[in-house]
């Protein structure tokens, strides 16, 4: 396993691009976020994607699959917003939110099983320039650990020690946080929290 440290207030491109080597390569990266540490890879690419379902034990036709996306351009590509929702993202984007909408033609198969995708612009600078770099949006997992002791979740040296033979690069931002994402589902006709979370929704 590659392991690269960036400095979260200002990740250094050069090592970005490393990052997004390993990615472009199929490659699987565990990296952080504003919530939780995530495994990831190219969103587009199915086989890596494949990958870490197959490493969490996940069906992808039937769990939840989210992307990160540097920002709300490239994220309506992937799914159909509303104009009440493009306006509630807006309001709370960065932020440790995961929208649920509808998936786009532009996603491969293997999300529209489900007709919805998470969506994520995390408050995390580390997240959002791998994608804004890779130029297409990152999976996002979070990462579960077989240790009960929550270290195991945000401290990336015993994360790489966890996962030293089955991930392709660790990216160290620092001691990660242990609250998940809040989760609001703008896949209806009026958008709901179905999970509270670190987020706290501006309405």
């Amino acid at each position: 396993m590659d392991y690269i440290r960036l400095f979260p207030e200002n990740p250094n491109p050069k090592e970005i691009e490393r990052v997004v080597a390993t990615l472009r390569q199929g490659g699987i990266i565990i990296y952080p976020t504003d919530t939780l540490y995530a495994l990831g890879c190219d969103a587009l690419n199915v086989r890596a994607v494949e990958r870490i379902c197959k490493l969490k034990n996940i069906d992808p036709r039937k769990a939840l699959l989210s992307i990160v996306c540097p920002d709300l351009s490239m994220l309506s590509q992937y799914a159909k917003v509303s104009n009440i929702c493009f306006k509630l993202m807006r309001r709370n984007l960065p932020g440790a939110f995961t929208f649920i909408l509808p998936t786009s033609s532009q996603l491969p198969h293997l999300y529209k099983s489900r007709k919805t995708v998470g969506i994520r612009v995390p408050d995390n600078a580390i997240a959002r320039a791998i994608a804004q770099q890779l130029g297409n949006p990152l999976l996002s997992s979070s990462v579960a650990s077989v240790h009960s002791e929550i270290e195991y979740l945000t401290d990336p040296e015993l994360m790489r020690e966890e996962f030293e033979h089955r991930v392709d690069l660790m990216v160290d931002g620092g001691i990660g946080g242990f609250t998940p994402s809040t989760i609001v589902d703008c896949s209806g006709e009026t958008p709901e929290i179905t999970r509270e979370g670190k987020g706290e929704l501006l309405w």
